[in-house]
C-alpha cells in the first residue's frame, strides 16, 4: 500500500532478533578463520560485524518510524472526514470540541459526534465505540454517516436512534457474521434543541451531559439510560426525555466516559464536576474557554497519557433572548389581531 520495497520488507519479516541471530552465526563462522590472522583480526572482524549489525538494526528502526508516521497520517485524515471540524456557530449555539485517542501519538479513536441545524432543531450525537484505535473506525464511519440522514429525514428523535441502531446492527453483521459481532456495542445520546431553546433527549449507555448555569453546574437528566446499542433491542416506544430549556448563556458539556474515568499515578479519578464548576466561574465563559480549561486539567491529571478515548462537545447557547420559535409566535399573533374578523376559515398551511 505504501510501496515498501521487498528488500525492507523481508529485513521488517526476519524482525531485530532474527537480524542479530543471523550475524551471531555469520560470527561464529568466520571467526575460526579470523584466529589464524591472530587478536588483530579477530578485533577487526567484530567491529566490522558490529558495526552492520548496528546499521541494519537502525534502517529497520528508520524504515518502521516511517512507515508508522505514514499510517498515523492516513489514519488521521480518514478520521478528520469523519470528525469533520464543527463550525464555531450552528443555529444560534456556540460550539467547540476536541477529542485525545487514548493510543499514544495517534489521533484515531473510537468517540464520535456532530451537531447539524436541521428543520426539526438542532440535533447532537455524542457515541462511543468499544475500543479505540483504527479497529473503530468502521463503526465510527456507520454510526455517523446514519446520523447525517437521519437527523434531517426523521422528524421523530426516536425513529433517528432506530436508524442508527440498524446501521450498527448491518455494519457488525457485515464485518463478523458470527458470535464476535454480539461482543461489540457502542454508547449513544442523542440531543434535540429547538427553536426556543427547549432539549430532548434519548440516551443509549452514555454518561448525561451536565448543565452549566451561572450557580450551578448538574446533570442535564437524572434518568436511567438504556441499554447501549447492539446489546439489545430497543424498546418499541421511544419517547424523548425533555430536559427544559437550555437559557440564553448556558453551556451543555457531553463527554464520553474516558473523561470521568480518567485517573493519575495514585488511581484517583478525574474530577470532572469540580473542573467544571471551575470552567463556569470564570469570566467570561465561552465553549473554547470551557474546552482548554478541561483539556489542561485532564492532561495534567493522567500526565499526559489517558488510558482510554476522551471526545469533549460544548454547546452554549448564544441565541438572542426572543428565540425564533417566540419571534415566529409574536409574528403569527400580530397578524391575527389586525385581521379582521371573518366567518370563513382560513387555510393553514404547515412547512
Amino acid at each position: 500500500m505504501f510501496g515498501i520495497r521487498r528488500p525492507l520488507r523481508r529485513a521488517l519479516s526476519l524482525g531485530l532478533p532474527m537480524t542479530w541471530g543471523a550475524l551471531a552465526i555469520a560470527y561464529k563462522l568466520t571467526c575460526p578463520l579470523a584466529q589464524q590472522d591472530g587478536l588483530g583480526a579477530r578485533i577487526v572482524t567484530s567491529v566490522v560485524f558490529f558495526a552492520v549489525g548496528t546499521g541494519i538494526v537502525l534502517h529497520v528502526r528508520q524504515a518502521l518510524l516511517r512507515e508508522l508516521k505514514q499510517v498515523r497520517r492516513v489514519a488521521g485524515a480518514a478520521q478528520s472526514v469523519l470528525l469533520r471540524p464543527l463550525p464555531p456557530r450552528v443555529d444560534g449555539l456556540d460550539v467547540a470540541a476536541a477529542q485525545l485517542s487514548a493510543d499514544r501519538g495517534a489521533t484515531v479513536g473510537g468517540d464520535l459526534y456532530e451537531v447539524i441545524a436541521t428543520e426539526h432543531g438542532v440535533r447532537v450525537v455524542m457515541g462511543d465505540v468499544r475500543g479505540h484505535g483504527l479497529p473503530a473506525l468502521g463503526t465510527v464511519a456507520a454510526l455517523l454517516g446514519s446520523f447525517r440522514e437521519a437527523a434531517h429525514d426523521e422528524p421523530d428523535l426516536g425513529r433517528v436512534l432506530r436508524r442508527l441502531d440498524r446501521a450498527l446492527t448491518r455494519h457488525l453483521h457485515d464485518r463478523a457474521p458470527d458470535t464476535q459481532a454480539a461482543e461489540e456495542f457502542a454508547t449513544v445520546l442523542l440531543l434535540e434543541i429547538g427553536p426556543d431553546g427547549e432539549v430532548h433527549a434519548l440516551n443509549c449507555g452514555h454518561p448525561w451531559p451536565y448543565l452549566l448555569r451561572s450557580t450551578a453546574v448538574e446533570p442535564l437528566a437524572r434518568v436511567d439510560p438504556l441499554p447501549p446499542l447492539g446489546l439489545f433491542p430497543l424498546p418499541r416506544e421511544l419517547p424523548p426525555v425533555r430536559c427544559g430549556p437550555l437559557l440564553r448563556g448556558e453551556c451543555l458539556v457531553l463527554y464520553t466516559d474516558g473523561a470521568e474515568d480518567a485517573r493519575d499515578a495514585r488511581g484517583r479519578f478525574f474530577p470532572l464536576p469540580e473542573t467544571l464548576t471551575k470552567a463556569a466561574n470564570d469570566h467570561p465563559v465561552s465553549p473554547q474557554q470551557i474546552l482548554r480549561t478541561i483539556l489542561a486539567a485532564l492532561l495534567r491529571h493522567t500526565a499526559g497519557r489517558p488510558t482510554d478515548d476522551i471526545a469533549l462537545l460544548v454547546l452554549a447557547n448564544g441565541r438572542e433572548c426572543s428565540s425564533l420559535g417566540a419571534r415566529v409566535d409574536d409574528i403569527s399573533g400580530s397578524a391575527a389581531r389586525a385581521r379582521p374578523a371573518t366567518t370563513h376559515p382560513q387555510p393553514t398551511t404547515h412547512p
